[in-house]
């Protein structure tokens, strides 16, 4: 009996290391393109965005006194410099509209988005003149795309210069006079999307930021505003933030929920494959003994060969299909391997309850729990209770010692492969 243990805990040992390499190679596989995969999915398709207030502009000569030294004589002039004003932005009314569309590269999805940005702002001139104000919106990303992009001052479209740094257009503002003027587009983004008052501690006045989602499991980036508001709808939420006056260095914004990720998920199902096997060895074990079946060690060679074959699958399948089809696909080909085995060497019976409920339970159920962030230990821990609560009943009559020092001609017979009561 102890040389029997022996030989099963070697199994286990090699099959732990076995498991060990293949999910140190999904993580290999998973992250070691992660960088690269995740410049191509910017590339194509959008990076993080990052939205500024518009800005807008006007000159103004100025003459200032500049005194030189010239063959030792001190000499004065009068210098004229066009100086830069910037005009203020009384109101900001913006709507933003954001679309959930994650992209799969490799062993990673990627939480990919639509957006439609439309911002209504008011500029005055607070000068005593009538001035020619250019407005610039910077681009939020500089991997992204542009679609329908558009500027119109107090109701009538300009035309759009634009550059490295953004768009601008330039338009006449009455002296004393609040300008409207809106900016609107359409583009692409990748993991987060955040409005920016500025880089410093900025003052808004009269602001009301609309930011509707077709997703519910919404989070905000670190050092932002919490919404104002906050309206659920029937495919995801309407936050709104409005201030009257508002000085502040945080910024407003959202982070784009995550898909379940294949390749992490994959890797630490592996990781903990030793102990599903560890559950399922003890409860064949115990089973085995109490009924008096002998089930060799190479019997669960095989059985360990036939659990890995679960994760082995996995490793290679779940970048070509989704990580639940990959998960159910694998689980029925795992216990159809156990079945099928263990009918020959025990009986159908055997096979199809005993084994086939632990392998259920220790191997599909147990793995499934790594889909359940944050419940994941409590379920396999509530497993592991039940199970040795169990076991605890089913053995507490047994004389150990006799059960150990049984020779192995006391063992029952076998015929035809199957196992006779």
């Amino acid at each position: 009996m102890v040389k029997r243990i022996a030989a099963i805990s070697f199994i286990f040992a090699c099959t732990t290391v076995a498991w060990m390499i293949l999910g140190g190679t999904i993580f290999s596989r998973t992250y070691s393109a992660g960088d690269r995969l995740e410049n191509k999915v910017a590339a194509s398709w959008g990076s993080p965005q990052v939205q500024l207030p518009p800005t807008a502009t006007y000159w103004v000569n100025r003459t200032h006194t500049e005194e030189s030294m010239e063959h030792g004589q001190r000499i004065s002039r009068q210098v004229t410099e066009s100086v830069p004003v910037g005009v203020p932005v009384e109101s900001s009314r913006v709507n933003v509209a954001i679309r959930l569309d994650p992209r799969q590269k490799g062993l990673l999805w990627y939480s990919t988005y639509a957006v439609d940005f439309s911002g209504a702002y008011g500029f005055r001139n607070s000068s005593a003149q009538d001035q020619s104000v250019s407005f610039q919106l910077k681009f939020p990303a500089s991997q992204a795309v542009y679609d329908d992009l558009a500027i119109a001052v107090d109701g009538q479209p300009l035309p759009i210069t634009t550059d490295s740094n953004g768009a601008t257009v330039t338009a006449t503002v009455p002296a004393g006079r609040v300008l409207p003027v809106t900016f609107s587009y359409r583009s692409q983004g990748m993991g987060s999307w955040v409005y920016k008052f500025g880089d410093e501690v900025s003052q808004v006045r009269d602001f009301v930021l609309d930011l509707k989602t077709n997703f519910k499991d919404i989070d905000f980036p670190a050092d932002s505003l919490s919404p104002t508001e906050k309206r659920e709808t029937p495919d995801g939420w309407t936050l709104t933030w409005k201030y009257n006056s508002l000085l502040s260095g945080l910024q407003i914004g959202a982070t784009m929920p995550e898909k379940l990720q294949p390749g992490p998920l994959a890797g630490q199902i592996s990781f903990f494959a030793p102990v599903s096997l560890f559950f399922f060895f003890f409860l064949m074990f115990i089973i085995t003994t109490m009924r008096g079946i002998d089930l060799h060690p190479m019997n669960y060679f095989f059985l360990a060969t036939a659990f890995f074959a679960f994760h082995l699958l996995m490793a290679y399948l779940v970048d070509h299909i989704s990580i639940h089809a990959a998960f159910v696909i694998c689980s029925l080909v795992s216990v159809f391997l156990v079945v099928s085995y263990l009918r020959l060497v025990v009986g159908i019976r055997f096979a199809a309850v005993e084994a086939g409920i632990a392998q259920l339970i220790y191997l599909v159920l147990f793995s499934y729990a790594f889909f359940f962030k944050g419940f994941t230990g409590l379920a396999i821990t509530i497993g592991s209770i039940v199970t040795l609560f169990g076991v605890m009943q089913m053995t507490g009559r047994i004389k150990w010692a006799e059960k150990f020092s049984m020779k192995a001609g006391q063992a029952p017979s076998f015929e035809s492969g199957g196992f006779h009561d």
